[in-house]
Parts: C-alpha cells; sequence; structure tokens
C-alpha cells in the first residue's frame, strides 16, 4: 500500500564526518569516524552508555544516552545559504552529515546504514537551542520547522546498533521500521533548552 513514508527518499550517501573530544557546539570534520556499538563516535565528547548532553547529564546522570550520534542533511545547508547563512559539515555539532535522505522526515526508529557494517537507530530529532544565534545570529528561527514538515529542522538523533568505521563517500541508506510510529520529535519532551 502507498503511504507517504513508502515515497521518502531511503538512499543516499555521506557527505562529511565530524568528532570532537571535548564539548563545545561545533565540530572539526574529520577523515573517518568509528562507531562503537552502544556507546556512540569513539573518542567524541557525546560518546557514552549513558547521557553525555551538558544540561542533562547534571540533572538526571543515568539517564540512556539517547543523543550518542547527531545526523545532518546536507540539503539544510544549502537552504540555510539561500537565506543568508554560510554553514558547513560539522559547524552545527553533527558527527554525520548525509545527502539523499530526508532524515527529519523518517520515523522514530528507523534503522539508518552507514558504510559497510554500521547503523543507527533515530531516536528523535535535535532540538535548536540558544546556543545557534550565539554560532549565527538569527540562525536559530530558521531551525524551526514550517507548518506540515518536521518540528525543528537540525537534524536527528540516533543510538549506534552495530559499530564499524564511516567515512565521506560511504553510502547511507534508511530502512523504515515494521511498524511507523511517530515522525521523529525531541528525545526528551521535558528538556526545553537543550545543548547539544
Amino acid at each position: 500500500m502507498e503511504t507517504p513514508l513508502n515515497r521518502l527518499p531511503t538512499t543516499g550517501s555521506v557527505v562529511a564526518v565530524a568528532s570532537s573530544p571535548v564539548h563545545g557546539f561545533s565540530k572539526p570534520t574529520v577523515g573517518r569516524i568509528m562507531l562503537i556499538e552502544g556507546q556512540g563516535v569513539k573518542g567524541d565528547a557525546h560518546a557514552g552508555k549513558y547521557v553525555r548532553h551538558r544540561y542533562l547529564a547534571k540533572r538526571k546522570p543515568s539517564l540512556a544516552n539517547l543523543r550518542q550520534v547527531h545526523l545532518m542533511p546536507s540539503e539544510l545547508f544549502c537552504e540555510l545559504r539561500a537565506a543568508g547563512y554560510d554553514v558547513r559539515p560539522g559547524e552545527l555539532g553533527e558527527n554525520v552529515t548525509t545527502v539523499g535522505l530526508q532524515l527529519t522526515e523518517l520515523p522514530l526508529g528507523t534503522i539508518i546504514r552507514l558504510g559497510l557494517a554500521a547503523t543507527v537507530e533515530l531516536t528523535g530529532l535535535r532540538t535548536p537551542c540558544m546556543l545557534i544565534d550565539r554560532f549565527r545570529k538569527g540562525l536559530r528561527k530558521q531551525m524551526v520547522g514550517t507548518v506540515g514538515g518536521p518540528r525543528f529542522r537540525c537534524g536527528v538523533l540516533a543510538v549506534v546498533k552495530t559499530g564499524g568505521p564511516v567515512i565521506a563517500g560511504d553510502a547511507a541508506s534508511g530502512e523504515l521500521p515494521r511498524n511507523p510510529g511517530s515522525l521523529c520529535r525531541r528525545c526528551n519532551p521535558s528538556d526545553t533548552e537543550t545543548r547539544w
């Protein structure tokens, strides 16, 4: 049966990868990242079984880390450029920048295969925080969705299901869940001012 989800593109590729061992807004792009099952990006400040997000870790350190990997569609950068904002891979804190996948339209539980071995499961939308405006004044407003679209346009968050290396140029493909629930949403509805 034809549904809107069936019409979503489920193949694309990795444009760039980024990682940083320290907490900060942007992450430098690197040649390769290694995804570790149940942890995230090896050596990244946000990797770990339990929440590493500074705001949440102070308040609820035993929460499961649903923000192990941050993925961003590169198509967003083209839209931002048209609005006067020059943003490049890694500058919004994402670990993986893709092309061809409408990440923010995919339902929770979608499995994204990255390269030959790695897989991640989507856990929610990244909430645009006030730090985005510190990075580029007025940019946060561009990250709020439009009527009929996703609530936020700042990429998606995921957990690592299968580890493996990821490099720019790798294939990226999505496998929709058998019983798709809601489209991606914020990971933690009570977290109104998240800081990735």
